[in-house]
């Protein structure tokens, strides 16, 4: 009898996601919010409350959170990310300090201590890759002379999580001093191995991977990024961080064919892994820390926005391409809700889930807005107070994607 409710209530949870992933399509706009919001409705507090799956679903969202970072390694060559990291990290400190002081700035001030304060700091930090790539491709902004730079700073972002996810991971377990600076060392040291192991060895790796087969291709790549997964979080490393590795040290034909396969998987898993969110957030305790979120929405949209103008500006983008930059990179997403969830699964501050998820649901929701309407607006706005110049107007938009325009750039424009 159990096992009958386990599978109705499950399948019921995937039928929604399916319908609201397709209500989402056709209103063109990401379907985080909507799975957060049937997270609220399936969970304690809400309209339906689930039983006999929620420890299912809490394994299914485990394994979100491993796809999603292991699809976001096989994005990147350990070689992309050492010329990102060399040419565009004083884009990235600029992105951590304007975006991740106000969160840290909000715990404080909201009185729930400094464990807390460095996991909102990354809530408020991390921009949603997923959707800002969405909104570039829908806009029809792929090849525009900025998109390289935003692509940047969201390859910084990435690589960071590499090292922060594991000083969380040992904050919210009460990890010591000492603990916790063994855990970074062997995350640290974890990350440089596999990024020498995938510049020198990398062909091997993916030779050995490779097959012609997809299901011997998927089997391999699932199971290996599982199991180093799961030794990760063994060694008090996140497991997300280990499955990031695993897709950095993939690369080629192994990692495009892995990419594939695994892209339905990611999508399923991942809805999973927010309604698992959701499902932990009690209704009734939003609307207490809505203007907090509101709050820190509105000022956490403005400093994105100013990043993204200061990373164009300093590469040489111009005054549309910078407020364009500025606007895409508003929306926060999927490694907010990831990086909430680690805290809201040990119990460190109540409230820090209702205020990630409706922060998250706000900016979700105002990033594909500001993307589009930012520049626009700005050009709008100085056309009636006359500061518009013949200098600031936009260059022709080029069709193709430019790759060597990071080459270009000009530092301190």
């Amino acid at each position: 009898m159990h096992s009958a409710v386990l599978l109705i209530e499950f399948g019921a949870i995937i039928l929604s996601l399916g319908l609201l992933g397709r209500a989402a399509a056709r209103l063109r706009f990401s379907p985080i919010p909507l799975y957060l919001l049937a997270g609220l409705a399936f969970g304690e507090g809400g309209l339906l409350p689930l039983g006999a799956s929620e420890e299912f679903v809490a394994t299914g969202a485990e394994i979100g959170v491993i796809l999603l970072l292991l699809m976001l390694g096989l994005e990147y060559t350990a070689g992309d990310l050492v010329s990102n990291l060399k040419a565009h990290y004083p884009a990235g400190l600029v992105d951590f300090t304007c975006n991740a002081l106000p969160g840290a700035a909000a715990a404080l001030l909201l009185g729930w201590g400094p464990v807390a304060a460095v996991v909102l700091a990354g809530v408020t930090w991390i921009s949603s890759s997923g959707v800002i790539a969405k909104v570039l491709g829908d806009l029809g902004r792929v090849g525009n002379r900025e998109t390289p730079v935003i692509l940047s700073i969201l390859v910084l972002e990435d690589l960071a999580m590499a090292v922060y996810l594991p000083i969380v991971t040992a904050l919210v377990a009460g990890a010591g001093l000492a603990a916790g600076s063994v855990t970074l060392a062997v995350a640290l040291a974890a990350a440089g191995l596999v990024l020498f192991v995938a510049l020198r060895f990398g062909r091997l790796i993916s030779r050995f991977v490779s097959s012609d087969d997809p299901e011997k291709l998927l089997l391999v790549v699932l199971g290996l990024t599982i199991l180093v997964a799961g030794i990760a979080q063994q060694l008090q490393v996140s497991a997300a961080v280990g499955a990031f590795l695993v897709g950095i040290a993939l690369s080629g034909e192994v990692a495009e064919g892995a990419h594939t396969l695994l892209s339905p998987l990611r999508d399923l898993f991942a809805a999973v892994f927010f309604v698992f969110f959701g499902l932990h957030t009690d209704p009734a305790s939003i609307p207490p820390v809505l203007l907090p979120a509101l709050a820190l929405a509105a000022v956490t949209a403005v400093t994105k926005i100013a990043t993204g103008y200061w990373a164009a500006r300093r590469a040489g983008i111009s005054v549309k391409g910078r407020w364009r930059a500025g606007g895409a990179l508003v929306a926060r997403g999927e490694f907010s809700i990831v990086i909430a969830g680690l805290a809201v699964t040990a119990g460190i501050e109540p409230s820090l889930g209702p205020l990630a998820t409706a922060y998250v649901l706000l900016l979700v929701v105002l990033g594909p807005l500001t993307a589009r309407y930012t520049e626009p607006l700005i050009a709008r706005l100085n056309a009636r107070s006359g500061r518009v110049r013949p200098e600031h107007r936009d260059a022709p938009v080029p069709t193709e994607p430019e790759g060597d325009t990071r080459a270009q750039t000009t530092v301190g424009d």
